[in-house]
């Protein structure tokens, strides 16, 4: 079982996930924003047909990759809605291919988080909930930025500035958003 803090520290998380890196003799890559791609709602498609019959989990197209037209990272993002945070996690790794970043994990409160093929070289992030309204959360978020075009726009902007401004800093990336996804999220 996955020992968890209960730590919301981007320094530690990012310090966590450079740990990982370093033990499994990787480097991360940079963060790059690129223009929509029609593949994005294929590609999470198979995926999500492709984890189901390894996990048996039911998988939600969350983030950018989610909403047509929007600029992303060219990295899937999915979600599952899942009973016991810890119990996919053999699966995930043995039948689907999933790594399981242990150190990062360990700073994450109520969530997990996995990527394919490797923590340098994403294609797919996949991210555990127990929480039905963390879910909800990120579907709602999804949803407006397909209902409101001028949001959007707005969210590539702020994320095409980011990356410019830390290109090598992923948790900071994240935290640097918050503020506008919580804004997105209150006009829902």
């Amino acid at each position: 079982m996955l020992r968890v803090t209960a730590d919301r520290d981007p320094a530690r998380r990012r310090a966590a996930g450079a740990a990982d890196l370093a033990r499994s003799g990787q480097r991360d890559a940079r963060i790059e924003i690129v223009e929509y791609d029609a593949s994005w709602p294929g590609r999470f498609s198979r995926e999500a047909v492709r984890v189901a019959r390894a996990t048996g989990l039911e998988l939600h197209h969350i983030g950018s990759t989610a909403v047509p037209g929007l600029a992303a990272k060219p990295i899937i993002d999915m979600m599952a809605l899942v009973d016991d945070l810890d119990a996919p996690l053999r699966r995930l790794t043995d039948r689907a291919g999933y790594q399981l970043p242990v150190a990062y994990n360990a700073t994450l409160t109520a969530r997990r988080w996995l990527c394919r093929p490797s923590a340098s070289r994403r294609t797919h992030h996949l991210h555990l909930v127990a929480d039905p309204d963390e879910l909800a959360r990120h579907l709602g978020f999804r949803d407006v930025l397909r209902r409101d075009a001028t949001l959007a726009r707005e969210y590539a902007d702020l994320k095409r500035d980011l990356a410019l401004r830390m290109p090598d800093d992923r948790e900071g990336f994240t935290a640097a958003k918050t503020a506008f996804v919580q804004r997105a999220c209150r006009s829902a």
